[in-house]
């Protein structure tokens, strides 16, 4: 579990660091080999990596509950995934959303309810102690709407207690508010199929009921008071109001168009492997709401569909089975090619070559969703999963670009038409304030999150800090440092650091992913390492290094930054990530010239301190143990455990603190 951040070295550090053993040369050599050695054993034969990615329960409680509702539930499978929801159970009774983190109430209902399926009784004592912290927490009536549409599929929710969202919105021009594009990519594709669902209300006989959940059974759907009519949340109440009284006199020519158009519109954006958007929200909605609209089961569509989710299972040892909510192929595998080339493997080995003809083959050449806001804009990029061509993002692109450029390919020509299509395409996607989202341009609308049905997560795509780095750092690293377009991007970068010195993480948690972003990526710019925005950058990490040596944040930090800002256990991926800051600052081992300033870098006692508390922790196999989770999905409500994260990252910063980072211009390999 999670502990409160315990004071960094501070003022007494240096005299610390004298004290200590010099870093012995060799044992971080042996370090990185071993770990390089570990990446290299779990490439696929096709040349690229996977890592599991771990969310929570709920991901799991769904599947059942979905394949409850199309009547396709096998006992098989419902004993498998009720055997990993109990194992994730505290000892309290209840289920969290990340390791170590508090309880979570939409979490514990719909673990609860898939352990009902699978025949746990109410007056099992895990059973018992869960009901009693939902009861204590508010009941059904407190779990967010997402949890409530699924109870309502089986009349444990009533329909009309829920926003309305009409199917009708498919039809709204872009350029009105609240029109599908304005929402992010993951949100309009959960959105769509949902107003399907919201339209036909379904309910399936539900086989149990479930009054233990309730805070009084005798009035289970308390009503809610409405907002003050002056305020954004009173306002869209009162447009709900009108939108469930619409719903009863729809107009029914206008009702049918709207859900052939959505239909239609879903089944346009299935994927190859029978996904949609490589994510689980999507799918199973997706697939509920194609149901409702006559799609029998045995339809190609459906099909596909469902065996999407086999590819998404992981089974477990000890014969359970969880799912992934989404897989990622592209990402772990640019990010294993950035490390391994960095560690010091040559430029054409043969590891590098099946990576690199890999992801050139995972290029995405055709134009998706993000054309609605640039039609005119060639296709180009790359995106996070195996099959996802109507959504590639920035993120990916840049990484996939940065570790093309670190391979030497028998095809050049090949490889420089991908990166300058990736390129152009990345430029093309940027924002009117200088930066990158990760998947649309100009996504930065507040409507969206207002809306009484969007009560979970991000459901707008505005830019952030990582992915504007990343971009800049790939500019950057292709001979466009002095692009005005990429001097936007450092400028942008440039405002928004935090007052304390750090730059906010939307992908990874939190602050410490942010400043492990920028930090590489303002410096491959050309902002020089005294500028006082690099100097405070390495101030506040100096000052957020745990007294053991490594770096760590907990997710609370989107919640309780004044608390949690990089403040944590340490961990591998998030000590990795200050030591690429640290390092691309120059604060290097000592005597090492940094390009361009002419004076040897001063050794850093954080940098040496962080990469002996890696050295330390390494496991035998050349991995790292780690169970927290550092990645991020939504900030705050939906946290991600990339499996790989413990492992590539501390690759690529044990290799730059002993070879440079090739961005950089700097490459000390033999020294």
């Amino acid at each position: 579990m999670a502990v409160p951040w315990r004071p960094g070295p501070g003022a007494a550090e240096p005299e610390q660091a004298e004290q200590a053993s010099p870093l012995d040369r060799a044992a971080i050599e042996d370090c990185l080999r071993r770990a390089t050695e570990h990446l290299l054993s779990l490439q696929d034969d096709e040349g690229w990596w996977k890592g599991n990615l771990e969310t929570n329960v709920t991901m799991d409680a769904e599947d059942l509950l979905l394949r409850q509702f199309l009547g396709i539930r096998t006992a098989e499978q419902t004993a498998a995934t009720a055997g990993w929801i109990r194992s994730q159970q505290r000892e309290d009774g209840t289920w969290g959303t990340f390791h170590g983190g508090p309880a979570e109430i939409s979490t514990t209902v719909e673990a609860y309810v898939a352990l009902r399926l699978a025949g746990d009784r109410p007056e099992d004592p895990h059973m018992r102690a869960a009901a009693e912290y939902v009861r204590a927490s508010g009941g059904i009536a407190a779990t967010r709407v997402f949890t409530r549409i699924w109870l309502a599929l089986f009349g444990w929710w009533p329909w009309e207690r829920l926003p309305e969202m009409p199917p009708e919105i498919i039809f709204l021009p872009k350029w009105l508010p609240l029109n599908i594009y304005a929402f992010g990519c993951w949100a309009r594709q959960t959105i769509v199929p949902l107003t399907v669902v919201s339209a036909h209300r379904p309910v399936r006989p539900a086989p149990f009921d479930l009054t233990e959940l309730h805070t009084d059974p005798a009035n289970p759907y308390p009503l809610r008071p409405l907002a003050p009519p002056a305020s954004w949340d009173g306002f869209f109440e009162r447009i709900d109001l009108v939108l469930h009284a619409y719903h009863k006199r729809a107009v029914r020519p206008l009702r049918r168009l709207a859900l052939t158009q959505a239909s239609r519109w879903i089944v346009e954006r299935q994927e190859a492997d029978g996904c949609w958007g490589g994510i689980q929200p999507p799918a199973v909605y997706s697939l509920i709401a194609l149901h409702l609209q006559g799609y029998e089961l045995d339809h190609p569509v459906m099909r596909a569909g469902l065996a999407a989710f086999e590819r998404f299972t992981v089974h477990t040892e000890d014969g359970a089975r969880w799912l992934e909510a989404c897989q990622s192929p592209v990402w772990d595998t640019c990010l294993a090619t950035i490390a391994l080339a960095d560690a010091g493997l040559e430029p054409d080995h043969p590891a590098l070559l099946r990576a690199t003809d890999w992801m050139l083959a995972e290029e995405i050449t055709t134009k998706g969703d993000w054309a609605v806001q640039r039609p005119q804009l060639p296709p180009g990029g790359w995106a996070f999963e195996f099959h996802n061509d109507t959504y590639p993002d920035i993120d990916d692109t840049a990484e996939v670009v940065l570790a093309l450029r670190r391979v030497r390919h028998p095809d050049p020509a090949k490889v420089a038409g991908a990166v300058r299509r990736g390129v152009e395409w990345s430029l093309g996607m940027q924002s009117k304030n200088g930066a990158w989202g990760a998947f649309d341009v100009d996504n930065t609308s507040t409507l969206p999150n207002k809306l009484p049905f969007c009560d979970f997560g991000e459901v707008v795509d505005p830019p952030s800090a990582d992915v504007t780095a990343h971009v800049v750092e790939m500019l950057a690293e292709v001979g466009r440092a002095d692009d005005p377009r990429t001097r936007r991007g450092v400028a942008w970068l440039l405002a928004n650091q935090e007052a304390e010195g750090s730059w906010f993480g939307r992908w990874g948690t939190n602050y410490i992913y942010g400043t492990g972003s920028v930090l590489p990526a303002l410096v491959a710019a050309g902002v020089p390492r005294s500028d006082p925005a690099i100097r405070r950058a390495v101030r506040w990490l100096e000052e957020r290094q745990n007294q053991d040596g490594g770096w760590g944040e907990d997710m609370r930090s989107y919640e309780d930054p004044q608390k949690w800002s990089g403040r944590g256990d340490s961990t591998a991926s998030q000590t990795a990530w200050a030591l690429m800051a640290l390092l691309a600052a120059g604060e290097g081992p000592g005597g090492q010239f940094a390009p361009g300033d002419g004076e040897p870098r001063r050794g850093s006692a954080a940098v040496e301190r962080g990469v002996r508390w890696l050295a330390a922790t390494q496991l035998p196999e050349g991995s790292w143990d780690e169970p927290q989770f550092t990645g991020t999905g939504f900030p705050w409500d939906f946290s991600i455990n990339y499996h790989l994260y413990r492992l590539v990252f501390p690759v690529t910063a044990l290799g730059r603190y002993l070879h440079g980072n090739p961005v950089l211009g700097e490459v000390r390999r033999g020294t």
